[in-house]
């Protein structure tokens, strides 16, 4: 592949040129995923994080919300299908979880159910006016317990309920407004197949989002390996190679896979 041409730089004496904006970063606190981030995420990212079942996803984005809750940030996981009381006690298991997080208000669990239940949502297939207050909703809610870290387990189960892709496009990029607006930083787990050859179930998700982490399972000589690409990330340069990952009771560990010997899942 050849080299990459970079655009000119304007000399920093240059008359009437503001200085560069240097972006607010919010640390994931998996030190791997900061350091090829250049620092973590730029505050108010909405990142998709993909993969196909057992790759990680949900687990990466738990630590995400622990790491900032430990920093005084007020951290909200969202759940859409699955009760948030089984995630809590598949959190429970790993050393990196402290319970006084939650009891002090900093780590929050939401089912969107829940929600859904509130507003009087009982149809399938959500309208345009149910989306408009379902925005507002998570507003709110983010609003009112200055959220900073959000999580959305998962959008492909939240987007069964949009069937339109112009609709999704719309409510991704409102959510999004709403969440940079409010300062949050966001985690949509989207799950996806092997052979999907896309990052979200509909193909509309990768082209809204700030960033996509992409998760998959590789063999090796008989081994299933966990690995984690950064595909994109608005706001910063970053390592595009490919990390292998391991779940370890006190957190998510990474290191760069040796080029060779990987055979991708499903091939």
């Amino acid at each position: 592949m050849g080299a990459r041409a970079e655009a000119p730089t304007a000399p920093s004496e240059a008359p009437g040129r503001p200085p560069p904006t240097i972006l607010e970063r919010c640390t994931t606190g998996i030190e791997g995923l900061d350091n090829i981030l250049g620092g973590g995420v730029p505050r108010g990212n909405m990142v998709l994080v993909a993969g196909s079942v057992g790759t990680g996803k949900t687990t990466l984005s738990l630590e995400f919300l622990v790491r900032g809750a430990e920093r005084g940030e007020r951290s909200l996981l969202l759940s859409v299908t699955e009760a948030s009381d089984k995630l809590f006690q598949n959190l429970s298991t790993f050393e990196f979880f402290r319970p006084d997080l939650v009891e002090q208000g900093l780590l929050l669990f939401v089912d969107l159910p829940v929600i859904y239940d509130k507003l009087g949502f009982d149809r399938e297939e959500l309208s345009s006016e149910e989306l408009d207050i379902l925005l507002r909703a998570i507003r709110d809610l983010v609003r009112a317990h200055g959220v900073r870290r959000l999580v959305i387990d998962s959008v492909t189960s939240l987007c069964y309920r949009i069937r339109r892709d112009e609709q999704i496009r719309d409510f991704l990029l409102r959510l999004g407004e709403i969440l940079t607006d409010e300062g949050c930083t966001s985690f949509l787990i989207s799950e996806i197949s092997p052979q999907a050859g896309r990052y979200s179930s509909r193909g509309v998700e990768e082209a809204i989002v700030d960033g996509i982490l992409l998760l998959w399972n590789a063999r090796r000589r008989g081994d299933i390996l966990r690995v984690l690409q950064v595909v994109k990330m608005r706001g910063t340069s970053h390592s595009r190679a490919q990390y292998v990952i391991e779940l370890t009771p006190i957190g998510l560990l990474m290191a760069p896979h040796l080029k060779g010997g990987f055979v991708e899942e499903g091939s």
